[in-house]
């Protein structure tokens, strides 16, 4: 990227655990919160932004082009453009490489991007057999038609299908993300035990960034009753091994070593970043906290999905003549302990970098000092679309707090894909 784009600053709402019911806050909520927060400390006004992107993966129907919605309730006005993206986990990633884009062309000069998704608000469909029973219903002219469709009406109809379930399911491959997962356990013999001291290892980093004040892109949510939400509530800082062997698989319940303890959790969650050009971070005399470098995007056999960050990782890394561990600070999301792990042991296997990477040698081993040192999404949560965005601000961050040169930002993405991001000082 040959002209700067800068994170000039960034924030995000605690991520909220969905409890087998629908959250306190819609999408559009968590999104406005955040970003009247954010928008509210800056030196200019919400209209003077150029566009707002927002990525989502899991809108409800009355938030349609999300983004646009969000933007009015922000305050933007009806001038300043907003719009939607869609890249399944890497929603919120995507909104950023699309305003890097347009800073970079001339288009933009001052964009507010980030991505959000209230996961407990996915909805219960009705089976495909039941919307027909009721199109017969609707369509019946008689009475004697209608009591002909009430013998043909069969209880099984009424079974909810689970909308997350249908949207965490790879249609190509007909697996579930976590048994995608599964085939990397397999794949590259990571045991149950891995996993979990992963798993809790994830929740305690987190729990040390809160007690340290690490995680102070957070800012607070106020519920219609009233009620304050400071932080993100999945954290478990009781973990251990002891308990999280206590779990049965959850994907491949004879078989299986993934369980809801080493995976991420379904969670509600919005996150923003303000990206300028170097213009206008000069014009405004901004002071922002990183540069973002370059991105990539990469694919894979969906089946393979977690390997994603891999694959996106290696060329940028690459690109700019480093190594692993050339990176000073790694975010690589957390979508299944197994996922990290495989992604770790992918750049270390001769096989795998010559035969999926085309690499002449391994890339090594990556300093796991390096990676993830404030936790991730085992213990803060997955709200799809917002995780992209996340990782970004919180590497961004880490950047300018610990006085590194540059990080490496970078997900996988349901459907066999990878992004990847690099940040430097700014």
């Amino acid at each position: 990227m040959a002209s700067g784009v800068y994170i000039v600053d960034g924030a995000r709402t605690p991520f909220l655990k969905a409890r087998n019911a629908p959250g306190p806050f819609a999408a559009s909520d968590l999104a406005t919160a955040a970003g009247i927060a954010l928008l509210g400390r800056q030196d200019f006004a919400p209209d003077e932004l150029d566009e707002v992107i927002l990525g989502c993966a899991s809108p409800s129907p009355d938030e349609v082009n999300i983004g646009r919605v969000v933007a009015l309730r922000m305050g933007c006005g009806d001038k300043v453009p907003g719009w939607t993206v869609m890249r399944n986990c890497a929603s919120g990633m995507q909104a950023l490489d699309s305003a890097i884009a347009n800073i970079r062309l001339g288009r933009s000069g001052l964009v507010l991007a980030g991505g959000v998704d209230a996961l407990s608000r996915a909805p219960l469909l009705f089976s495909d057999a039941m919307v027909r029973w009721l199109s017969g219903w609707y369509a019946a002219k008689s009475i004697g038609q209608k009591a002909a469709l009430v013998g043909r009406f069969r209880p099984g109809y009424l079974a909810p299908v689970i909308g997350i379930m249908k949207g965490l399911t790879d249609p190509v491959v007909g697996q579930l993300m976590g048994q995608t997962a599964e085939n990397l356990a397999y794949r590259f013999g990571i045991s149950r035990a891995e996993m979990d001291e992963y798993a809790v290892r994830s929740h305690r980093r987190v729990a040390a960034a809160q007690d340290a004040g690490r995680l102070d892109e957070i800012v607070p949510l106020i519920g219609r009753d009233g009620t304050v939400y400071e932080h993100d509530d999945g954290v478990r800082r009781d973990s251990s091994i002891e308990g999280l062997a206590k779990l049965k698989p959850f994907f491949d319940r004879k078989y299986g070593r993934v369980t809801a303890g080493n995976s991420s959790q379904v969670t509600d969650g919005a996150a923003w970043l303000i990206l300028a050009s170097e213009e206008v971070v000069q014009q405004r005399g901004l002071a922002p906290l990183a540069r973002i470098v370059d991105s990539e995007w990469a694919a894979l056999d969906p089946a393979q999905m977690g390997l994603g960050p891999v694959h996106a990782a290696t060329p940028l890394l690459a690109r700019h003549g480093f190594g692993l561990n050339d990176v000073d600070a790694w975010e690589i999301n957390e979508a299944f302990a197994a996922q990290v792990i495989a992604c770790l042991r992918a750049w270390e296997d001769a096989d795998y970098c010559r035969d999926e990477l085309g690499l002449a040698a391994p890339l090594g081993r990556l300093d796991e000092d390096r990676l993830n040192t404030d936790g991730g999404a085992i213990a803060l949560g997955h709200p799809v679309g917002a995780s992209g965005a996340r990782i970004v601000l919180h590497l961004a961050q880490r950047v300018r707090r610990d006085g590194l040169a540059r990080g490496l930002a970078s997900i996988c993405i349901g459907g066999g894909q990878g992004g990847a991001m690099l940040v430097e000082a700014a």
